[in-house]
């Protein structure tokens, strides 16, 4: 289910009880925002995973993967206490100038980066 999964190295973690994905990718990671549904499809939860590629001083591409699990109970409390976070971060860290910029360009991608294109070559 995984779309930006290039070599499939993951597959073999993946099953049939998927429902939906959203994947969002950012520089060297991608975040995977996945609903689920229970054994016997009762019930639905979300799994939040981060993937960092790294490569190897061979060569080799290798990910690192962080997952956690959301039940619906906790929907709401989590988006509560993420927006909480990042409205802090946004009014208490983040400088006058940077929030302009961010407010210009949600990404945070500098003009040069969104106009270069990301080639993976294992696409070809």
């Amino acid at each position: 289910m995984y779309s930006e999964d290039y070599d499939g190295a993951y597959s073999h973690e993946r099953s049939d009880e998927d429902v939906y994905s959203k994947p969002v990718k950012a520089g060297k990671r991608t975040y995977f925002f996945d609903v689920k549904a229970t054994k016997g499809n009762k019930d639905y939860f979300m799994t939040i995973t981060e993937r960092k590629r790294n490569i190897e001083k061979d060569g080799r591409i290798t990910y690192n993967k962080h997952k956690i699990f959301l039940y619906k109970e906790d929907f709401d409390k989590f988006a509560d206490g993420l927006q909480e976070v990042i409205d802090y971060i946004r009014t208490n860290c983040i400088s006058a100038d940077t929030q302009n910029v961010l407010s210009e360009n949600p990404t945070g991608e500098t003009e040069e980066k969104k106009n270069f294109t990301d080639v993976e070559f294992d696409e070809f």
